[in-house]
């Protein structure tokens, strides 16, 4: 079938909200009145940051987690359960390691009661479909990151789902075969036999988004909501060295980091270490940014910098929202610009640099806010890193909450607001920052 126009309404997402407790009781709102259809002959990307949700939502959609609140409608019927016309495809594979790579991609039919030799005949189909005939017999371990994916695709696709859903399926790989697996990914969909009437595709990549996609949602974060949805109308296959292209990454781009400039510049975050986490970007990381920015002008284009870096836009946006965060950069629809502490950071010597650094950073970031807030109230100006350790943990992962730490004692360290001794596990106040 053509994917020209748009057909019945497959999947309808009404007024669904998504809540979880967390270790100390406190419930954390996931994702808030989300409203969206799936159309038949449309590939959607679900396009966000962390905190934004999309993961959560496409569970939401294959029926592995019920809603908190609204509904989700599969044809005009509520789940209640696993999705009957959706099949996932994960970022991890997911393979079973002691199964063959035919074995692996029968499993679905397995489950479904399909009998064995209608089961291998479909597999047989689905393996040649996606480029794998000849790696029937295989094993996971003697596959490539790229080949193992294709399993994936062909495990869900063998299923012939109304809905095939893809969980950031491309970002575990190397950029050229990510690259590769996407071209033909766009190719299959345009065959007249193709298995699925609807992709739904999440991502943090926005390219990628603009690449493979009719329509991209754009989500926010914490709580996840939607922020916009922006129809893709470019002929396929998509070029994206050409203006339309780039001019639709621009937009998107604008729409995941638009800021108030002057709520940026000139307010501080009052969020807590839970609500607005620390952005994964080291204290050098944001200085080079902040010099790029200022020698380009105060003003940058940030896809053009990505690109002259060899750099992926995703990869820079960390560094942007740190610096964005602690008050040195704003950005305004596609651009960077330098705030008025941020052109005084860029230009200054060493020691007038940490004490800018650090007066932003304790003031603007939260997490190390709060540590210097136990630092002040504590008789030795010291705190066990555990105990922050612990809070963080109640609501991020044990990886998070260890990454969300180390963030924080680097910025700290290098403001000399207060060091940490891996030997006795203790944050010790900087006497000279006055804590």
């Amino acid at each position: 079938m053509t994917h020209t126009t748009f057909g019945d309404v497959l999947l309808e997402i009404d007024g669904v909200g998504m809540s979880f407790t967390a270790a100390d009781g406190e419930r954390l709102q996931v994702l808030d009145h989300i409203d969206l259809n799936l159309h038949d002959g449309e590939i959607v990307a679900l396009l966000g940051r962390s905190g934004s949700g999309k993961s959560t939502l496409l569970r939401a959609i294959a029926g592995l987690l019920a809603p908190t609140s609204g509904q989700v409608r599969y044809r005009g019927k509520p789940l209640n359960g696993a999705n009957p016309g959706a099949a996932l495809v994960f970022q991890s594979f997911a393979l079973m390691p002691w199964l063959s790579v035919q074995d692996n991609v029968e499993l679905g039919l397995a489950a479904r009661g399909v009998a064995p030799r209608e089961r291998r005949e479909r597999a047989l189909e689905a393996i040649d479909r996606i480029g794998l005939d000849g790696f029937e017999s295989a094993y996971p371990k003697e596959l490539s990151g790229g080949m193992r994916q294709r399993v994936g695709f062909a495990r869900a696709l063998v299923l012939e789902p109304d809905l095939l859903l893809m969980d950031e399926p491309f970002s575990a790989l190397e950029v050229l075969t990510a690259e590769n697996l996407r071209t033909e990914l766009v190719k299959l969909w345009a065959t007249k036999d193709f298995p699925t009437r609807c992709i739904c595709v999440v991502t943090h990549n926005i390219e990628e988004a603009v690449q493979l996609a009719d329509r991209v949602v754009v989500l926010g974060a914490n709580p996840g909501h939607i922020l916009a949805e922006v129809a893709v109308n470019l002929p396929r296959p998509r070029d994206r060295h050409t203006p339309s292209f780039a001019a639709l990454v621009d937009h998107l781009y604008g729409l995941l980091t638009g800021r108030d400039a002057e709520t940026s510049s000139t307010r501080p975050d009052l969020g807590t270490p839970v609500t607005t986490p620390l952005p994964d970007a080291s204290v050098g990381g944001m200085a080079g940014l902040v010099d790029l920015v200022h020698h380009g002008g105060d003003r940058v284009d940030l896809p053009e910098i990505a690109d002259d870096l060899n750099f992926e836009l995703d990869d820079l946006l960390p560094l942007v929202d740190a610096a964005a965060m602690l008050g040195f950069l704003t950005a305004e629809s596609g651009d960077v610009l330098l705030t008025e502490v941020g052109a005084r950071w860029a230009t200054a010597d060493i020691q007038e640099s940490k004490r800018l650094f650090a007066a932003q950073a304790r003031h603007r970031a939260p997490l190390v806010r709060t540590i210097c807030s136990a630092l002040a109230g504590s008789s030795d100006r010291s705190a066990r890193a555990d105990f922050v350790l612990d809070l963080l943990r109640r609501s991020f992962s044990p990886q998070d909450a260890q990454r969300q730490l180390d963030i924080a004692i680097d910025w700290g360290r290098y403001g000399e607001l207060y060091d940490y001794d891996t030997d006795s596990g203790r944050i010790t106040a900087d006497p000279a920052a006055g804590l």
